[in-house]
């Protein structure tokens, strides 16, 4: 992912190297990265426009007479940076879509790298593929067929897997490159190939869910990156409105939302534009991610008109699953616990997304009052 905010940064004083840019184009090394290289030969497996003296940070150049760093106002996340220390480089290569970075980290295990963006880490990849997948699978009882649209690294495949009510998955991923490098630096991710029931498909999401029968899916999961150039259009009306059209009545969409600490403008966004294309709930969850930006991470869950579902109380819970536990390998992350804790939200969060200060869907509110009322003797009714 590249931004303009930045352009006008670079280092003033130049060498004789070069590289290219995403777009194939021939562009200039700056003169810190190269005299970081020359004075450390050992540095040479770390050397990339995001690793400087093995210090791996998004977007970053140098100012000046480079004397010191500054980084580029990403788009996403202005003004701030998170910086992971490098062991080595293990992969770097450009696809059609996107340059993919991999690198072994001190901390972190190793770590995939999109446009300069984190993707994952060994170490915390588990909270989010546990969260994007079993919020919503868990939340409407013995779902059958799961469409996963990105997650070409397996990890949603991975969790689906632990659900044996599911019988058919499909996911549609349009950089093959992803897929082909998880399955040699991640198989703990990529195993989730493996299984017999995913069908991949090799190519662009919208055109897949236009194709798509009406009614297909009780379950569509987006793990898509960040909502900049091509990937704006997975934010859009148009697109929530193929989502829709693809689930059958009372079936779920979970999307990845962002983080409520640095993008309340995109979840209101999305919020509204789901509340209008979704006439059942609509909720918004979070989670815990250290290696993401604010080292938070946001998903709306949404529910077509239909069989009313209640997100925040697990209807599936996986501890009830056959096998889950020992599926693969052991949740590290998700329990009934964190479901229900994941849609609290903070005070701020609900002043300044408006549209989070009610629960959600009319069906919910009015299912949740009856239950209140059925449960309360003083009205009348005895359980």
């Amino acid at each position: 992912m590249e931004g303009g905010a930045g352009r006008g940064l670079e280092c003033q004083k130049i060498m004789d190297g070069k590289a290219s840019n995403r777009n194939g184009l021939e562009k200039k090394i700056p003169s810190c990265c190269l005299k970081a290289k020359a004075s450390a030969p050992e540095l040479e497996a770390k050397c990339h426009s995001t690793v400087v003296s093995g210090w791996f940070s998004d977007s970053q150049s140098c100012s000046g007479k480079c004397r010191k760093m500054v980084y580029f106002n990403n788009p996403m996340w202005p003004g701030e940076v998170h910086s992971i220390k490098v062991e080595k480089i293990l992969y770097k290569e450009k696809s059609e879509y996107q340059e993919v970075l991999v690198f072994e980290s001190s901390t972190y295990g190793k770590v995939l790298v999109l446009d300069g963006i984190v993707q994952l880490t060994e170490k915390d990849e588990c909270a989010y593929q546990e969260m994007i997948t079993h919020l919503p699978l868990c939340s409407i009882p013995s779902p059958k067929r799961v469409l996963v649209v990105g997650g070409g690294d397996g990890g949603v495949l991975r969790e689906i897997s632990r659900h044996s009510s599911v019988d058919y998955i499909d996911i549609c991923e349009i950089d093959k490159m992803v897929i082909d490098v998880s399955r040699k630096f991640f198989p703990e991710l990529a195993v989730g190939f493996e299984d017999p029931r995913v069908h991949l498909h090799v190519g662009d999401a919208i055109e897949f869910l236009r194709q798509a029968p009406e009614g297909k899916y009780d379950v569509i999961i987006v793990d898509s990156s960040d909502p900049v150039g091509p990937a704006q259009e997975l934010v859009e009306k148009p697109f929530f409105e193929t989502i829709a059209r693809a689930l059958r009545p009372g079936g779920v969409l979970c999307n990845m939302a962002e983080s409520m600490w640095l993008h309340t403008h995109l979840i209101e966004d999305m919020i509204s534009i789901c509340r209008e294309t979704f006439k059942g709930s609509v909720h918004y969850a979070w989670a815990s991610v250290p290696t993401y930006p604010s080292g938070v991470i946001g998903f709306i869950l949404c529910a077509t008109e239909g069989p009313p579902v209640d997100f925040v109380n697990p209807i599936n819970p996986i501890e009830k699953v056959e096998g889950a536990v020992n599926h693969k390998r052991e949740l590290r992350f998700y329990n009934s616990e964190v479901h229900s804790a994941a849609f609290a939200l903070p005070a701020f969060l609900k002043r300044e997304v408006s549209l989070l200060r009610d629960t959600g869907a009319p069906a919910v509110v009015a299912l949740n009052a009856a239950k209140a009322t059925f449960n309360n003797p003083s009205r009348g009714f005895q359980d």
